[in-house]
């Protein structure tokens, strides 16, 4: 049991890192898009963001989670752990759609605004909400 609960806080502490870098992001690039005497400083920003702690903090929540699931499998017949990973598998897109942004920023070819990002910056709170429900509450 020391084990899967070892794993289980690397997994959460992943977790909030990873969404540190969600919440984050799209603020940077709403700044970058204000302020484009300081584009260089904001792609550096945001480059190290995602590259550094973003990507590598998702990458570890998902392994340590499929650690769990495989220390746990039983989970896998419960239904909140499908809308879980479901949710999960949105989140994977939604930090690839900031990935892509984050290039075409760099590029000069994002067509999005800063209003744009304002409100783009909200859905990981949506996904952190409804996936911590599931988790905590277990529904179904």
């Amino acid at each position: 049991m020391n084990t899967y609960l070892t794993i289980k806080a690397l997994h959460l502490i992943a977790v909030v890192a990873w969404f540190a870098g969600l919440f984050y992001l799209p603020r940077l690039f709403v700044y970058h898009l204000e302020n484009p005497r300081a584009a260089a400083m904001f792609m550096l920003m945001e480059r190290r963001l995602s590259l550094a702690i973003m990507t590598p903090a998702a990458i570890a929540a998902i392994l340590c989670g499929i650690i769990l699931l495989a220390l746990n499998p039983a989970f896998l017949q419960q239904g909140w752990m499908h809308a879980k990973l479901g949710l999960v598998a949105l989140l994977i897109a939604y930090h690839i759609s900031l990935e892509a942004f984050r290039r075409r920023l760099a590029a000069g070819t994002c067509r999005q605004g800063a209003r744009f990002f304002r409100f783009y910056n909200e859905v990981p709170t949506l996904f952190l909400i409804l996936i911590v429900l599931l988790a905590v509450l277990q529904p179904f």
